[in-house]
């Protein structure tokens, strides 16, 4: 049975926790948080509000690191170095030089598994999505669009200022939010060439993240993809991903996949399993890929998503911040 613990008890760690709970395979023996108030909020657990102590005292599998973005680096390393596997939230890293010393730490310990967490790769709509573009029945890929349109209170940020702060954030909206698309759309649509892009702050909250970014991505196939995501919206609206092919378009939005037939009407092919309880965006991919990942350390697999693989979306950032600032598109 897997020892398992969490460093990290705020919002995302509640989706995790049941999640490590309900597999009767492992065992959560373990949780961590600087905030020694929260003692006792995970019955029958031990509880450290030092991770490098708990690493110390404890037997363990793998750890789930749900932390702010600026400590995930460190928690990993810290992990890595002991031995012990590690499921992170994301994103990844800060920026894309933060993503490339994980992905130098994950090449040095070839033996120590690290998963990032864009469980939305594992939903219905996108593994059904992927799988009907990879058959090449509807012909190669021509345009994607991903959009997403939230809202976001000032209180968001002000309860956790954190979150408001390009030294701990590393962004705003498209490291925060919008992550799970920029990965889809790389995933779909292969290879970047260039990306022109733009960010700004529509709302004056005083924070030094944007709240709005778009960008063009031009990728190295020949196809074309639309990025838009803000957190001014009136309200948090459906993402929409859009994949466009020679013979065909692909729609995932309210958490389904759609097809047209040839007068043009939508045509339903899938739905996302739904997370009862929780807030809709998050879907229920998230203990469908924790309980892969916990397979993969059993049978020591490799079919996760690596460091390698989420650095994807780190280069997109920095390549969409970089060429708003210079007013011009950014090789990738």
């Amino acid at each position: 049975m897997l020892k398992i613990a969490v460093i990290g008890l705020g919002d995302i760690s509640n989706i995790h926790i049941p999640a490590i709970q309900a597999n009767p395979n492992v065992e959560l023996v373990a949780v961590c948080d600087i905030d020694e108030s929260l003692k006792g909020t995970v019955p029958e657990v031990n509880f450290y509000s030092n991770y490098h102590t708990m690493l110390e005292h404890e037997t363990l599998d793998c750890v789930h690191i749900c932390l702010p973005h600026d400590l995930h680096y460190s928690a990993t390393k810290a992990c890595v170095e002991k031995g012990v596997h590690v499921f992170q939230e994301k994103p990844l890293a800060r920026n894309a030089e933060e993503g490339m010393a994980l992905v130098k730490l994950e090449e040095a310990h070839p033996d120590v598994k690290i998963c990032v967490s864009f469980q939305n790769r594992f939903n219905e709509t996108v593994e059904k999505l992927q799988e009907m573009v990879d058959s090449g029945a509807y012909g190669k890929v021509i345009g994607l669009k991903g959009l997403v349109t939230w809202f976001r209170p000032k209180a968001y940020y002000d309860t956790k200022p954190w979150r408001g702060t390009m030294a701990r954030a590393g962004g705003g909206v498209m490291i925060n939010q919008a992550i799970h698309t920029l990965d889809l759309m790389q995933l779909i649509g292969g290879e970047i060439d260039t990306i022109r892009g733009s960010i700004d702050n529509l709302f004056d909250y005083g924070y030094d993240v944007e709240d709005t970014a778009t960008a063009n991505i031009q990728f190295k196939n020949g196809a074309t993809g639309l990025f838009f995501a803000t957190v001014t919206n009136a309200t948090n609206s459906s993402v929409e991903f859009q994949v466009i092919l020679e013979k065909g378009k692909l729609t995932i939005k309210d958490s389904i996949l759609t097809t047209e037939n040839d007068e043009g009407k939508k045509v339903e092919v899938i739905e996302d399993t739904k997370l009862p309880g929780s807030k809709f965006y998050y879907g229920a991919s998230h203990a469908k890929l924790i309980n892969h990942f916990y397979t993969c350390i059993e049978n020591d697999t490799d079919n996760y998503i690596h460091v390698k693989d989420a650095q994807a979306s780190m280069e997109m950032i920095g390549a969409i911040r970089k060429s708003s600032e210079i007013r011009a598109e950014v090789q990738q």
